[in-house]
């Protein structure tokens, strides 16, 4: 294609479908012009009325608004005078858009349902130069008739709509040879053809041809030939296109949609034996870790039973023993029951706790080793001279009473107590205390009123041991400000029982003394120097010593009875004979309170 020849190199009868190259529109515009005026002419062509109008003398045209007579100066209107540039360059960008559009065009060929070609979508423009094409490659039915449809297709405001159609005949073309300074009119269309540029609307004329001398050419035979050869090509081309149409229809009988189907059930295939694969594998670590699982759960049984076996040898070996087992421990919690009511008989012999039925004496008034206690109600009186000792003695014993009977009866005491004697004290681990406060004296104090507060609260905390040791022995305690009645009360019910009490176990006493002499005569010292080391204290601390915790009087008869027979079996038979007696004299009080 030449846009630059002067003349056109095919003759109009001679343009065909093929020849066509390319199409562009030229300014696209949306309103058609009517193409001529209206009046009451055009309007009413009744003859009554051409009649009246060929006799009428003369009608004049109407002028158009260039030949009206100008009148007096009048300012036009506008809506952009006094308007900001902004709003000027807006209205003018909104005015440009409104023209723009986006275009794309298709050929339709007359018997043919569906277009024989679409162009691609040109955006946003008012000229539209189109990409060049290639038609000789349809079928020739096509590519030899010479009149083609063409519809514009545009797109405004997010809708598409037919903008243009036109028949054209492609012999009726008007040459143009080029596009420089060329007016269009609306919409028009230019075609490129294989020797150059036309349009339906405008021309361009081209020069005479130059007469050139006559050249030989080819004879009428050859040409006939020609045509033939031409004519045979067309209807051989023909034939295959008709072949090709009857096996695509047979084709389309026989196995109709087969080959999509079966790219689809190919497909289908694929992702199942995809799946089937997946899952394989994922079996395949299944039973591996199924495998590894029972051997290790084997293994486990094996170790079970092997475990199993082991238990149920041990279990006969002890069936064997357990009957001995029970009646040992039987025998065993007996010995200790009874032992326990030995001991706590020999704590009441030693702390003696009497109650006193003295006229005018308060109920529950009771001493331990000869000295009044009051229950934790007492009169300043009580504090003057020698009555602070004495109250500070009896809390003494029955500091030392509390103590000895948590070891006996394996009852841990909540606040632990110091044995000093007359001195003693009892700690308070429980409370929030600092440290050093902690300790308080269970002996009359001197200090005034805070001393005083101690004294009480270490009484307190005697008191709540004391109710510790009942409630483990399954006692109920009334008041826990009674000391004396609740730990004889206690002793009695540790003491009692039906059955007798044993006896020592054999080398008690007398071996105790027996390898306490051995050393004390390898040492260099007699029983009455021994003795003397024990006679200084007024409160019996020696006895409590020897036989782990005698009262001050209880002390003095029963040492010059142990002392005055340790070069001898004399001294220690006389102590076994009293305390013989004594078992005897309280057995009948502890068969009551047991019943």
């Amino acid at each position: 294609m030449s846009a630059e020849s002067t003349r056109p190199l095919l003759l109009p009868q001679n343009r065909k479908l093929r020849h066509l190259r390319g199409i562009s529109l030229r300014n696209l515009a949306f309103t058609r012009p009517r193409g001529r005026t209206i009046d009451d002419a055009a309007l009413n062509k009744s003859p009554a009325k051409l009649e009246s109008l060929r006799n009428s003398p003369q009608i004049h045209h109407a002028l158009s608004s260039e030949q009206l007579r100008p009148g007096p100066g009048r300012r036009r209107s506008t809506n952009l005078v006094g308007a900001s540039p902004v709003t000027r360059q807006k209205r003018i960008e909104d005015t440009f858009d409104s023209k723009l559009a986006d275009a794309f065009f298709s050929l339709h060929v007359e018997g043919e349902e569906e277009p024989v070609y679409i162009s691609e979508v040109a955006e946003r423009a008012t000229n539209f130069n189109f990409s060049l094409f290639e038609l000789s490659e349809l079928d020739s039915t096509i590519t030899q008739t010479p009149r083609v449809i063409i519809k514009i297709w545009t797109n405004r405001h997010d809708t598409w709509s037919l903008l243009l159609e036109d028949d054209v005949d492609l012999r009726a073309l008007n040459w143009l040879g080029t596009m420089q300074n060329v007016h269009f009119p609306p919409n028009s269309l230019v075609f490129y053809m294989v020797d150059g540029i036309y349009s339906l609307e405008l021309s361009n004329k081209y020069p005479p041809p130059k007469k050139m001398p006559p050249t030989p050419t080819s004879s009428y035979n050859a040409l006939m030939r020609l045509a033939t050869l031409d004519n045979s090509i067309q209807d051989a081309l023909a034939t295959r296109q008709s072949l090709t149409r009857q096996i695509n229809d047979l084709l389309a009988k026989e196995t109709p949609n087969q080959v999509p189907a079966a790219q689809d059930s190919l497909a289908l295939a694929e992702k199942y034996l995809a799946v089937q694969k997946r899952t394989v594998e994922a079996s395949k670590t299944r039973n591996q870790e199924l495998r590894a699982s029972i051997e290790a759960r084997r293994s486990a049984i094996a170790e079970g039973r092997a475990l199993q076996e082991r238990a149920e040898t041990d279990v006969n070996n002890a069936t064997e023993k357990l009957a001995h087992s029970k009646t040992l421990l039987a025998r065993t919690k007996e010995q200790i029951h009874g032992q326990r009511r030995r001991i706590c008989e020999d704590l009441d012999r030693i702390w003696r706790i009497n109650s006193v039925s003295t006229p005018g004496t308060p109920p529950l008034t009771f001493t331990i080793c000869d000295l009044p206690l009051p229950n934790t109600i007492y009169d300043d009186a009580l504090l003057k001279g020698t009555g602070s000792d004495t109250l500070s003695a009896a809390l003494g014993y029955v500091a030392q009473l509390t103590d000895n009977l948590q070891c006996y009866l394996g009852v841990p005491l909540p606040y632990p107590i110091r044995q000093y004697g007359s001195r003693s004290t009892i700690r308070d681990e429980i409370s929030q205390l600092p440290d050093t406060q902690r300790d308080f004296p269970l002996y009359v104090p001197r200090g005034g009123s805070s001393a005083q507060y101690r004294f009480d609260y270490g009484w307190f905390l005697l008191n709540k041991d004391i109710e510790t040791l009942c409630v483990s022995q399954g006692l109920k305690v009334v008041d826990i400000r009674h000391t004396l009645p609740n730990l004889k009360y206690l002793l009695y019910v540790c003491s009692a029982g039906t059955d007798e009490i044993p006896d020592r176990k054999r080398g008690g006493v007398r071996g105790l003394w027996a390898g306490r002499y051995r050393n004390l005569t390898v040492a260099g010292m007699t029983a009455d120097d021994e003795a003397s080391s024990f006679g200084g204290s007024r409160r019996g601390s020696d006895a409590s010593s020897v036989v782990g915790g005698i009262g001050q009087r209880r002390g003095e008869d029963l040492r010059g009875k142990i002392i005055g027979g340790s070069t001898g079996n004399g001294g220690v038979a006389g102590f076994e004979e009293a305390e013989v007696k004594m078992t005897l004299r309280t057995k009948g009080m502890r068969e009551s309170v047991a019943r």
